[in-house]
């Protein structure tokens, strides 16, 4: 979810008010993505690299992140969705945690739509972790790191979505790309709509997926 902060300085506000306004487009998609009966939603919501940002900006994130649990959280609850977290959310301030463990447990039940939502996430520490896991329990293989992985409970990626021109991964589910479509979008996310997601889940439904085969 990539241009909340190009999207604030081309309307010369603060770089705050294009977080909230991306707030917005995280509930649409969340709601779009349960109306067409997605499996599963990642959202890549804080890395390991946005610690470097300045305190005031990760203030207003972590603002943002507790408002939208806490007016988001009946209507997953009420539409049967389930909320997982990958990365280390026990590195945000207590008051934060103990948001997102209560609302993990409240919809830890829910089988319809996962949505993932990535905090204090990095693919590099997240493959790290996963291969010191493995490595403690045996034989390190492909198979026994994705056992590990933050997402093993989660279906295999098949699309992923960058938004803002920029055509890169920065750091985001590097394992689980291996074979996933990809879709670099113009649009910033503060923009992004309902429509853009169905064009490309239509464009990534005329794509022949070989996985290495021919």
């Amino acid at each position: 979810m990539d241009g909340n902060g190009r999207w604030a300085k081309k309307r010369h506000m603060p770089r705050v008010f294009g977080h909230q306004r991306g707030v917005e487009a995280v509930r649409r998609t969340v709601r779009a993505a349960r109306e067409m009966g997605l499996e599963a939603l990642t959202l890549y919501a804080f890395s390991t690299e946005n610690w470097r940002r300045p305190e005031d900006e990760i203030g207003a994130l972590m603002s943002l992140l507790k408002r939208f649990i806490v007016d988001d959280l009946d209507e997953f609850a009420a539409n049967n969705v389930r909320l997982k977290i990958i990365g280390d959310h026990s590195a945000f301030a207590p008051d934060v945690v103990e948001l997102i463990d209560k609302a993990l447990a409240r919809t830890r039940d829910n089988d319809g739509t996962t949505l993932a939502i990535a905090l204090n996430y990095g693919a590099q520490d997240e493959i790290a972790r996963a291969a010191a896991k493995a490595a403690a329990r045996g034989p390190v293989t492909v198979e026994s790191i994705a056992a590990e992985l933050d997402t093993a409970d989660m279906p295999p990626l098949d699309l992923l979505i960058r938004t803002s021109g920029e055509v890169r991964l920065s750091n985001f589910l590097l394992w689980q790309a291996a074979y996933a479509e990809m879709c670099f979008l113009d649009v910033l996310w503060p923009d992004f709509t309902p429509d853009h997601l169905a064009q490309a889940l239509a464009d990534f439904a005329q794509r022949e997926r070989r996985f290495g085969g021919r």
